[in-house]
């Protein structure tokens, strides 16, 4: 850590890699999605499945991983690709603009991961994810460094 940070804006900083991070993965994905075969989305079924990284073929994690994979060969494709490349461009846009202190960028994520976490936690009623109420718990960290990091910002030099 560089001398006069806080323990708070590093962790800051970590958040924002992390979400860097993560939207740039969500774009690469969407991208795979649009001009991948579903040949690609079955080969990933079969070698995960194969490798037993779910508890074996017929765990209820293989079984949810599968099906959800059935789902992104068929009418939920465009869903997915539109969602996962929106939430990306987001992200991504939202990082580089807090890591260059673009002071309006902040409400603006704190607002739009808001939405995200509101959406995860509908989505893991419906469901029944566990995975997305960890994601949104992770969100909603983010979402008070973010708070934390902007109100910093606000202050005088000589009072940080």
């Amino acid at each position: 850590m560089r001398p006069g940070r806080t323990t708070g804006e590093g962790l800051f900083r970590a958040a924002l890699l992390l979400k860097g991070l993560d939207g740039a993965v969500e774009l690469l994905v969407a991208i795979v999605l649009a001009v991948g075969a579903s040949t690609l989305v079955d080969g990933l079924v079969t070698a995960v499945l194969d490798h037993h990284l779910l508890g074996g073929p017929h765990s209820e994690l293989a079984t949810r991983f599968a099906a959800g994979a059935e789902r992104l060969t068929g009418a939920d494709r465009t869903f997915a690709v539109v969602y996962l490349a929106l939430h990306g461009m987001i992200k991504c846009g939202l990082v580089v603009a807090m890591a260059r202190q673009v002071r309006p960028a902040y409400p603006v994520a704190v607002v739009v991961l808001g939405i995200f976490v509101c959406y995860e936690l509908v989505r893991a009623v419906r469901t029944g994810s566990v995975l997305l109420p960890v994601l949104a718990a992770i969100d909603v960290l983010i979402i008070v460094l973010i708070v934390r990091e902007y109100r910093r910002l606000g202050r005088p030099a000589a009072l940080s």
